[in-house]
């Protein structure tokens, strides 16, 4: 069977046609690879907010924690403080305790020589009678 006689005019139009699909699948690929490329362009901007996201909790915890560490070094004195203070109030009791103890003493040695005094004016008193 022979092949039909394609009119140059016709072979024209096909190419045309052809031409004018594969500059449209084009145009198609470039809006798609343009669209694509927005994507990944807000997927990095949405990565690098994440990123900073996370990294502001980092330095928030690491804050915290040596805020933490202050206030446990800041109790440790605090106790340390608090235990010698217990101490020398112990010492000052013990010192108070001494003290009266010799006042004591002293108050006994005076009433023991008002005693003296006491009965040696009264031998005087029978001395003179």
């Amino acid at each position: 069977m022979p092949k039909a006689h394609i009119p140059p005019w016709q072979h024209v139009q096909k190419t045309e046609g052809t031409r004018e699909k594969a500059l449209g699948d084009a145009e198609s690929a470039r809006n798609e690879a343009e669209q694509v490329r927005r994507l990944a362009e807000d997927a990095r901007v949405i990565r690098d907010q994440h990123r900073e996201a996370i990294e502001t909790a980092r330095e928030g915890r690491e804050r915290l924690r040596a805020a933490g560490e202050s206030a446990r070094v800041a109790g440790e004195e605090a106790r340390v403080a608090a235990e010698a203070a217990r101490h020398a109030a112990t010492d000052a009791v013990h010192a108070s305790v001494a003290s009266l103890q010799t006042t004591l003493e002293h108050m006994k040695v005076v009433e023991e020589m008002r005693r003296i005094l006491r009965d040696i004016r009264d031998m005087n008193k029978l001395d003179s009678n």
